[in-house]
């Protein structure tokens, strides 16, 4: 769940893995194949016939060491009703290692690397874990799903075994239990002014061509200030990376926070490098055309959250990217409060080149590394039961998100809310406590992914009719897969970075016109010279050998 502030690059990534391998190493749509595994001395405190749908309970009292992301909008607490409550019902005490949001990636990889990780180690992203594949230090999860039931009902159920094995590793193995969605879950687009729009008698925009059209009436209306200001640049390796994300998406085209190198490209039938490919440039030169005729304001790509939300406020600007959080908490609490008559919604992601369309592979959340050294446990098997009930059980989940039935929220006819009193992001800003601050609950840590009626309970009025929306939308094909050998990894890793800042940081030059867009074929040419050709035909051998494999 990539809440408020909290800047998760939602990198949905079918770098490693395929389907076919699946047949091959025994172990196809998220079943592992560890069920011979000699399991029999990790027995400790587990249950002897746990089942999809019941009840987690140790049979004995057990503690597991989790890393915890410590998010500055809820810094974690002892007293909160989430570590109680879950010893009570599981039997299972956790012990967060506390580790701030910002410096949360770099921290994780210095104590896997060092051998210091606690068994639990959450909040990874889809394509992260490979870099630990190598040295071993992570346990390929897949050899012990046998052990998780409500996993391999949801995997089934939902139908998302290509993008689970669209994580398999060369061995035919993956290293990530990933949180899962039943549905893709939209979570950025643009939002408007819809009084000053009123006024100049638009209406909201659907496709790309009519938001340049509005963003021009309204330049022309108020010449000396900017339609868009935007943010989400600051903290993040890419410039606007909400906006990038989805107006790249409008173009079929990974970009910002789900940039990825490598693009499946249908009609060649190979892999592509994305940064040189005619898509990104059509994002790169819409994006031109705005700051060159004023219509963005340039400072969008470098500036704090905070100075654009301000320049929102002080209607220095109309636009600005949203979540439907921030358009309820923020821009529209603060905007109904400082601008007399204002009011601001969220559109539907606008539609480009690529149609009504959303980007494959965006079912898969982030999940879930387990240190190799839990393997090494007594309480190994309880310990998975455990991540099996909390992170993938539909009664866990809820737990995760919204606590306990009439202590911290009440539901009735499938609909949730909060209890009297207590407030969840923004949904009653005057009341004494918070779910997440106070309680521990709905988490990012915790609670993610999971059936649409519990991801939707939390939506308001807005997010509902958002989400609504973009469900109706096509989703584009996973990526095929095409895993590299543990050689290969390293090789593409090594070309990866260099090439992906050239194209940010030339990306940024082009769109505010510090390169010319007919230096294009140049900055190519450059990519070229940093590997680009080879790091692309590391990933096309190894989709050839998938085929041949049987894939």
């Amino acid at each position: 769940m990539k809440n408020a502030g909290q800047l998760s690059r939602r990198q949905i990534v079918a770098a490693a893995g395929f389907v076919g391998i699946a047949t091959l190493a025994g172990c196809g749509g998220g079943d592992g194949g560890g069920d011979g595994k000699d399991l029999s001395r990790k027995q400790n405190g587990a249950m002897n016939k746990y089942r999809a749908g019941e009840q987690f309970k140790g049979t004995k009292p057990l503690s597991f060491a989790v890393l915890h992301n410590n998010n500055p909008n809820y810094p974690a607490k002892s007293s909160w009703l989430l570590w109680k409550r879950l010893t009570e019902l599981t039997g299972v005490t956790l012990k967060p290692i506390a580790v701030p949001l910002s410096d949360y990636e770099k921290k994780r990889s210095l104590l896997i690397g060092a051998g210091d990780a606690p068994p639990l180690i959450p909040k990874t992203y889809p394509g992260a874990e490979t870099a630990f594949v190598s040295s071993g230090a992570i346990l390929a999860v897949s050899e012990y799903v046998h052990l998780m039931p409500n996993f391999r009902a949801k995997v089934k159920k939902w139908a998302l075994e290509p993008e689970i094995d669209s994580l398999r590793q060369s061995d035919g193995k993956y290293y990530l239990l990933p949180g899962l969605h039943e549905k893709a879950k939209a979570g950025y687009s643009l939002s408007l002014r819809t009084d000053v729009l009123d006024r100049l008698g638009l209406t909201l925009p659907t496709t790309w061509d009519e938001v340049y059209d509005v963003f021009k009436a309204i330049k022309e209306e108020y010449p000396g200030r900017y339609p868009f200001s935007d943010r989400w640049s600051t903290n993040t390796p890419y410039p606007a990376a909400a906006l990038f994300s989805y107006l790249g998406q409008a173009h079929g085209v990974r970009a910002g926070w789900t940039y990825l190198n490598q693009t499946w490209d249908a009609q060649q039938e190979k892999y592509v490098f994305t940064g040189a490919t005619d898509a990104y440039r059509q994002v790169v030169e819409y994006l031109r055309k705005l700051v060159e005729e004023k219509l963005i304001d340039p400072e969008s790509f470098t500036q704090t959250d905070d100075d654009a939300v301000k320049k929102l406020l002080a209607e220095k600007s109309f636009a600005i990217s949203a979540n439907p959080q921030e358009l309820v908490q923020n821009y529209r609490y603060n905007l109904e409060r400082q601008v007399r008559g204002a009011k601001i919604e969220m559109v539907t992601v606008p539609i480009g080149p690529a149609g009504p369309v959303v980007l494959g592979g965006a079912r898969l959340e982030n999940g879930m590394m387990i240190s190799s050294k839990a393997l090494d446990s007594d309480s190994f098997v309880a310990m998975m039961q455990f991540v099996d009930w909390l992170w993938y059980s539909d009664e866990g989940q809820r737990f995760a998100k919204w606590g306990v039935k009439d202590v911290t929220y009440t539901e009735s006819g499938g609909r949730y809310r909060p209890v009297d009193g207590i407030s969840l992001m923004g949904s009653a800003p005057d009341a004494p406590k918070d779910l997440q601050r106070d309680f521990g609950f709905s988490n990012g840590v915790f609670a993610y992914g999971g059936s649409w009626a519990l991801v939707s309970s939390s939506f308001g009025p807005d997010e509902r009719k958002f989400q609504d929306a973009m469900a109706q939308r096509k989703q584009l094909p996973v990526d095929p897969p095409h895993p590299l050998r543990s050689e290969e990894q390293e090789q593409a890793t090594l070309w990866d970075t260099p090439l992906k800042d050239h194209v940010t940081q030339n990306t940024l030059r082009f769109v505010l016109g510090k390169r010319p867009l007919s230096e294009w074929d140049a900055y190519v040419a450059e990519l070229k010279a940093k590997n680009m050709d080879q790091y692309i035909g590391l990933h096309n051998k190894a989709y050839e050998n998938f085929k041949k494999a049987g894939g």
